[in-house]
């Protein structure tokens, strides 16, 4: 995600005043909701208002797959937005964590567009905006001073969502026990460690939503990062994402030639889930580079979408 993230500075640098000047909003017919009936746990100050744009570059606006793309950052107020089944509801549900880098969100190209993947496919889509800037992230320096440490507030946000989501599941027409969670770049680490770290909450509980599990029942982790304990010594797992036998079936993917993260990150997780029994699938590319969503290319790497789908039916996931 860094080069998306980094023509995001450039825009902030270069004190553009932005197309929109507003949050980010969804599409007509959906509705955000605040998963926090008041001031979220570990709240920070932003440096400035939320505000969504076009990703530019010198006033041209910056395309991926031919098409344009949108970033919205200084996210104080984390909310939902629930997308029903276009298709025949098959019962599942994903809870879908953009990247960006844990600095902003990328919710087009790594978060509508899966929800329009996933309900044309039967499937419950939960798109959460969660708080950024964030740890790892540091804006005081604009750097990662420990890449591999907790996303306190974006986990919490993730952890308060998946509970949200089994106490309306009868209500969404969601079975509670074919929720999952699928991430991008950042987001993949966000994903990988609401799947590892479901034990306990990283927040005092509020209500009802906080006694319910947030243990996912699958995840998906594209081109992830802060994976890798230790880039130059192997493949080490991050020793906060504890992969151990209860971890749920998870799907990776990675491209060789992703020079943002690295293939190693998809490695390392899923030699230390063989090696715990837990069950992984791992989809490994020449070519395809980082943060191309689900817009198809002349890349291989962009059928992962099929993929995704067949491994959900050999979970029991969704129907054959």
């Amino acid at each position: 995600m860094k080069c998306l993230v980094s023509a995001f500075c450039a825009v902030i640098a270069l004190g553009c005043a932005p197309l929109w000047a507003a949050p980010w909003q969804p599409s007509a017919g959906h509705t955000q909701t605040r998963i926090w009936p008041g001031t979220p746990p570990d709240d920070k100050p932003m440096p400035g208002p939320e505000l969504a744009d076009r990703v530019t570059k010198n006033g041209v606006a910056r395309t991926i797959a031919g098409k344009p793309y949108s970033y919205v950052i200084n996210v104080s107020d984390p909310t939902m937005t629930v997308y029903a089944p276009s298709g025949k509801n098959t019962g599942a549900a994903v809870v879908v964590f953009p990247g960006g880098g844990f600095e902003v969100l990328v919710p087009d190209l790594e978060g509508t567009e899966v929800c329009d993947w996933l309900t044309a496919k039967g499937i419950t889509c939960v798109l959460l905006k969660y708080r950024v800037p964030s740890e790892p992230y540091d804006r005081a320096c604009d750097c990662r001073p420990d890449n591999l440490t907790t996303s306190t507030r974006s986990l919490e946000d993730a952890q308060r969502t998946l509970g949200l989501v089994r106490l309306h599941a009868k209500e969404w027409h969601i079975d509670p026990h074919k929720i999952g969670v699928l991430g991008f770049s950042a987001g993949g680490y966000l994903a990988a460690e609401a799947a590892t770290r479901y034990g306990k909450r990283l927040y005092a509980p509020i209500d009802d939503a906080d006694k319910e599990s947030v243990r996912p029942d699958f995840a998906v982790l594209v081109y992830p990062g802060h994976l890798v304990a230790d880039k130059a010594a192997g493949l080490e797992l991050n020793p906060n994402v504890p992969v151990t036998s209860d971890t749920p079936p998870t799907f990776l993917v990675q491209a060789q030639d992703d020079t943002t993260d690295g293939v190693h990150q998809v490695l390392a997780y899923y030699i230390a889930a063989t090696k715990v029994g837990a069950p992984a699938e791992m989809h490994l590319y020449a070519q395809g580079g980082h943060a191309f969503g689900l817009r198809h290319t002349d890349k291989p790497i962009t059928d992962w979408p099929g993929l995704v789908e067949t491994w959900l039916h050999t979970i029991g996931m969704t129907p054959q």
